[in-house]
């Protein structure tokens, strides 16, 4: 990292798209912070109204923070103000409720990446990982 501070007003930067082939959908995303030391990655992510990923897990630990909204998680369900947290190898789903966009900081601790049980199967918990 450099040894300023950075900042990133995410009112006035443009949303990019994030494709996600297996879901056939691309989400929208405004980059904080890639670390290129250490893959670390904070985005404001929008999830439209009834969107909801299918199962997967990650290499990485990650969090959600929301900041509008309702989260729909494996896990249960969090409003604004509640911070999720996924250790890494995590199964999962997550979503927004068909009332509501939701509107949040996604936070990884490592470089991202995203395996859909379906296509890849469940994780090998205790394997050496390449993020």
């Amino acid at each position: 990292m450099a040894d300023k501070p950075f900042v990133v007003n995410t009112n006035t930067i443009p949303w990019e798209f994030i494709p996600i082939p297996f879901l056939n959908d691309a989400l929208p995303v405004k980059t904080c912070l890639q670390d290129s030391d250490t893959g670390m990655m904070v985005w404001k992510l929008r999830y439209p109204a009834g969107f909801r990923t299918v199962e997967h897990w990650h290499n990485c630990a990650h969090g959600m923070y929301v900041l509008e909204g309702h989260l729909v998680t494996s896990e249960g369900e969090f409003g604004p103000g509640n911070f999720v947290w996924f250790p890494e190898g995590s199964v999962m789903f997550h979503g927004a409720r068909s009332d509501n966009d939701v509107l949040m900081l996604f936070i990884t601790n490592k470089p991202f990446d995203i395996h859909f049980t379906a296509e890849e199967g469940m994780p090998e918990y205790g394997a050496e990982s390449e993020c």
